[in-house]
């Protein structure tokens, strides 16, 4: 009975605590992006695509100012659009990830003799 008491108790403290971070995550995503998160994941079809577009646009912004050391850079704020884009499309379709740019090699010099 006490130890059925104590499971529900913590059972309850964790789906708590997940509410409130969701509910964290949800405001700060839209306070980055302007978009409703909740909004956001009952979507489909175009609507989403839409969305996962303007996503990817936001990191890549993002990317290119951390690379480029800007002032405003945050990495949070990265963090946060890249968590909301994995929740957003889960299977990480083909399609909708950024291809990777090919590597370049360089050769090495020769020592003069």
């Amino acid at each position: 009975m006490e130890m059925s008491l104590q499971l529900e108790a913590r059972l309850f403290r964790r789906a708590k605590e997940e509410e409130v971070a969701q509910a964290r995550q949800c405001a700060a995503f839209f306070l980055i992006s302007g978009i409703d998160l909740s909004a956001a994941l009952e979507t489909t079809g175009t609507e989403r695509a839409a969305i996962l577009a303007r996503l990817r646009r936001l990191i890549e912004r993002e990317r290119l100012k951390g690379a480029r050391r800007h002032w405003s850079y945050d990495l949070n704020r990265h963090i946060a659009l890249k968590q909301a884009y994995d929740r957003l499309d889960p299977l990480g379709d083909e399609k909708t990830r950024r291809p990777r740019p090919p590597r370049i090699r360089r050769r090495k010099m020769k020592a003069a003799p």
